[in-house]
């Protein structure tokens, strides 16, 4: 039996399909409106593997001048984020154990190529809120490990339909996506994996909703 870093919280099919039909028909309205882009490392300017956009009152974005941030508006565009979909408010408050909603909502677009090295989630003020991820569409390898980085890590499969949380003492765990793979959902017409990150970015004490 896996056993997981205190805080991880691993929900195997929790959304059921039709559930996550109607997720990924939000998906495509939202990139619509707000296209997917390729986001680039900081410094280097060493393009990502995934394309992505947001949904919510902020979006997570990076790129070589300014690096990792939150900003309300699209970088291409230059318009506001769409809404966060009442379904995704919705497992935020099952799941979540926190008061206050999610301000931002990552959508991250994996082909079968793409990967996504061992990270921290730690550009949020508010630690206390955890991050609840949404697996759609192709299985992935999702490795998951200590609050260091040289922590030992442990490896495991999500399908679609899986919630992941990372809260309390797994709050800042490193963890990534080492591979996709191909063919193992016919839920994206096309074959790949969408991820859906919902996290709350500021405290509520800072005047924010």
């Amino acid at each position: 039996m896996l056993v997981l870093p205190k805080g991880i919280r691993h929900m195997p099919a929790h959304l059921s399909r039709a559930v996550q039909e109607t997720l990924v028909e939000e998906v495509r309205s939202i990139v619509q409106q707000a296209p997917l882009f390729v986001p680039a490392m900081p410094r280097t300017g060493k393009e990502m593997s995934v394309r992505m956009t947001n949904c919510g009152p902020l979006g997570w974005v990076t790129d070589k001048e300014r690096g990792y941030r939150y900003q309300p508006t699209h970088p291409l565009t230059g318009e506001p984020w769409p809404p966060i979909p009442d379904s995704l408010l919705d497992l935020w408050r099952q799941v979540s154990g926190y008061p206050n909603p999610p301000q931002a909502c990552l959508i991250n677009f994996y082909t079968p190529e793409a990967k996504m090295g061992l990270h921290q989630d730690r550009d949020e003020a508010d630690f206390s809120a955890p991050v609840v991820s949404v697996s759609l569409g192709d299985d992935c390898l999702f490795r998951v490990g200590q609050t260091t980085r040289d922590g030992a890590t442990k490896s495991f499969r999500l399908k679609s339909g899986d919630v992941v949380v990372l809260g309390g003492e797994g709050r800042l765990a490193f963890h990534g996506v080492d591979r996709i793979y191909p063919s193992t959902s016919a839920l994206l017409k096309n074959g790949g994996r969408i991820n859906l990150t919902l996290r709350r970015v500021t405290k509520p004490d800072e005047g924010a909703v």
